[in-house]
């Protein structure tokens, strides 16, 4: 198994797994209120978003997001040395402003901020990292980072189908370019498709976009939290990943 490397600047300190594990549970199980309450703001069922998109759009989500992916983890990595990380809250407000700039001129626009706000995603989600002692620099890092995004998505509202996701360990041996096209893209493309579908919202699209990205920036981040604090848990108290996993699994019902 590769390990992730862990800062060697990381304090020692009192460890309580099961208050760790609750408070990583709560966390976990909240990430999708912001989205499901922005769909409920503009009136827009899940099981309608995919199907409202035109039909040339949804056959070619899947090579969008993977563009779109791939560019934005060579602008997220080179970034790293030139702008520094943000809070969570400035990632969220740039990411709310790119969805309303997106969400003006409908699907063409929306597509063309896909890669820039994809960038700030992932370097929201290194910056999560960061603040749990791991270095986005190292490969495992990268890829954990790149992983968070194939989570389900701030419009769906059960979060058990997430656990499988935390408890896999990155494909590092089939290569960064293959992994991202075989395992990340499948998963986030019907996610962006969501957030293209809601920026499409007649009259209000930019403010729809602004509201998804916003709920959007919240949730990966939120996912970030949970999936780093139970990597550095399973480092500081020498338990695997997947029994802590599976101790979350029992706290949101889904054992």
């Amino acid at each position: 198994m590769t390990q992730i490397e862990i800062l060697p600047d990381i304090p020692d300190r009192e460890i309580d797994v099961n208050s760790e594990l609750d408070a990583l549970a709560a966390r976990y199980g909240g990430a999708s209120g912001l989205g499901m309450k922005v769909l409920g703001v503009l009136g827009m069922p899940v099981s309608g978003l995919l199907k409202s998109l035109p039909g040339e759009v949804q056959d070619g989500l899947g090579g969008a997001t993977e563009v779109a992916l791939m560019q934005a983890v060579k602008w997220a990595d080179g970034s790293r040395g030139l702008v520094k990380d943000q809070p969570d809250w400035v990632n969220a407000s740039v990411t709310a402003a790119l969805g309303a700039a997106g969400g003006v001129g409908g699907v063409t626009s929306s597509l063309a901020e896909l890669p820039i706000t994809i960038t700030v995603l992932l370097r929201a989600i290194q910056s999560v990292g960061v603040q749990y002692g791991f270095d986005p620099s190292h490969e495992s890092v990268r890829f954990d980072c790149v992983r968070v995004l194939a989570a389900n998505g701030p419009f769906e509202a059960d979060r058990g189908a997430d656990l499988a996701m935390l408890e896999q360990r990155a494909g590092l041996a089939m290569g960064g370019t293959k992994w991202i096209s075989a395992v990340i893209v499948p998963k986030l493309a019907p996610v962006l498709g969501q957030k293209l579908a809601a920026q499409m919202v007649p009259v209000i699209g930019a403010a729809a976009g602004a509201a998804t990205n916003y709920a959007y920036t919240s949730y990966y981040q939120d996912i970030a939290h949970v999936h780093f604090g139970l990597r550095r848990l399973a480092v500081e108290a020498d338990v695997s990943p997947e029994m802590l996993v599976d101790g979350m699994r029992k706290r949101l019902g889904k054992a």
